[in-house]
C-alpha cells in the first residue's frame, strides 16, 4: 500500500515544525532560534507548553513579540503525545516536521528532510540524531544504551527518532495522532502505526540533531525508570524488560547452588551477574566501534564505568515495572 502523491518540489512545501515543551527555559531560547536559523525557513513553528512552572511560556512569548513565526498553545499537565496532537491540530502545514525542546539542530536540519521527501516521494522522512558527548561519562553511556548507527543513503543514521521527523500530516491523520497517556514510548507506538498504515518511509544521514543525555548515575536511574515504567504501559515489555528480567531469572537460579556448596556458594550468582556485565559490555563496545573509536587502553576505562551504567539501567527496568504494577495495575500508590 502506497500513500504518496508528493509531486511539490522542497521549497513548495508548507512545513510546520511542532514542539512539545514543559520547564525547558534552560534550552527553549536555543531551540526556536535553531530553528529559525535553518536554511530553509518552516512557515511556523507551533508550541505546546505543558504547564511549564518556570519562565518556559515568557521566552517563547518574546519570539512571538518580536514577530517571529512562532504559536504557543497552552494547556496543563499534558503528556507530550497530547502536546503533540494539539500542535498539529492548530498547525496549517500540510507537512509536519516534529522535534522536541532539548534538542541541538544542525542548520539544515529542516532542508534535509525536505529534500529527501521531494527526492523519493516519501510519505514520511526520518533523520538522525547524536548524543552530546562532553565527558567520559556520557560518553560511555552513548555505548551503553544509544542504539548504535547503521548506513542509510550513504551515510550513518540511528534507529528512527520523532526528534527528527518530517511526514504529510495525513499520515498524523490517519494513525489518529500519538497516543496522550504516556511520559515517553509513545513516539514509538505512533511511528509503528505509520509504518502499519502504509505511508512510504525513508532515511536521511543529512537530517542531523543532538541530543543532550544525562550527565550521571542518578539522573540515568531516574530517567530510566520512567522509560521502564511508560514501556510496559505502551505494551512494549518483550522489547526491553522481558529480556532482562530472563538474564536475572537465570542468575537467581544460581543461588542453588547454596545447596552443594553451602554458604560459599553464594559467591556463585555474584560471579555470574558480573560475567552477565562483562559479556554485555563487551558487546555494547564492539557493536559502538566505528562509532566511538578507541585503543586498548581507552576501552578497558570504558569497560569499567559500562558496569555501573548497565547495572543501573537494569535496576531502572525493576523500579519502573515495580512502579507500573503499584501505580498502573494495583493502583496501590497515586501520584499527582
Amino acid at each position: 500500500m502506497k500513500h504518496s502523491d508528493n509531486s511539490s518540489s522542497a521549497n513548495d512545501l508548507e512545513i510546520s515544525v511542532v514542539i512539545p515543551a514543559l520547564n525547558e527555559e534552560d534550552s527553549i531560547r536555543r531551540l526556536l532560534e535553531d530553528v529559525l536559523g535553518q536554511t530553509l525557513k518552516p512557515a511556523e513553528i507551533v508550541i505546546t507548553d505543558g504547564g511549564s512552572t518556570d519562565h518556559t511560556r515568557e521566552i517563547i512569548e518574546e519570539f512571538i513579540t518580536a514577530g517571529a513565526p512562532v504559536r504557543l498553545i497552552r494547556t496543563t499537565k499534558s503528556m507530550p503525545g497530547r502536546a503533540r496532537n494539539l500542535a498539529v491540530a492548530a498547525s496549517r502545514g500540510n507537512w509536519i516536521a516534529f522535534t522536541d525542546a532539548g534538542i541541538t539542530l544542525m542548520p539544515d536540519w529542516l532542508e534535509a528532510l525536505t529534500t529527501t521527501a521531494h527526492q523519493s516521494s516519501a510519505d514520511v522522512v526520518y533523520g538522525t540524531y547524536e548524543p552530546i558527548i562532553n565527558s567520559f561519562f556520557t560518553e560511555c553511556s552513548a555505548i551503553a544504551y544509544v542504539p548504535p548507527p547503521f548506513h542509510s543513503d550513504g551515510g550513518p543514521v540511528r534507529p528512527r527518532s520523532i526528534v527528527s521527523a518530517l511526514m504529510q500530516r495525513r499520515a498524523w491523520e490517519t494513525v489518529g495522532g500519538f497516543p496522550e497517556d504516556l511520559r515517553s514510548a509513545e513516539d514509538l507506538l505512533f511511528m509503528n502505526r505509520v509504518e502499519k498504515a502504509g505511508f512510504t518511509i525513508a532515511r536521511t544521514s543529512q537530517a542531523k540533531v543532538y541530543w543532550q543525555i544525562q550527565s550521571n548515575l542518578w539522573g540515568t536511574f531516574k530517567r530510566f525508570v520512567e522509560y521502564s515504567r511508560n514501556n510496559i504501559r505502551a505494551g512494549l515489555f518483550n522489547e526491553w524488560q522481558r529480556t532482562i528480567f530472563l538474564y536475572y531469572a537465570l542468575i537467581a537460579a544460581t543461588v542453588f547452588s547454596v545447596i552443594p556448596l553451602g554458604v560459599s556458594g553464594l559467591i556463585v550468582p555474584v560471579v555470574a551477574w558480573l560475567l552477565l556485565l562483562m559479556a554485555r559490555a563487551t558487546k555494547t563496545l564492539y557493536q559502538n566501534r566505528q562509532a566511538y573509536p578507541a585503543g586498548f587502553a581507552r576501552n578497558v576505562l570504558r569497560l569499567v564505568l559500562l558496569f555501573p551504567i548497565i547495572a543501573t539501567l537494569d535496576a531502572a527496568a525493576f523500579v519502573g515495572f515495580a512502579n507500573w504494577l503499584l501505580r498502573d495495575q494495583l493502583q496501590l500508590i497515586k501520584f499527582k
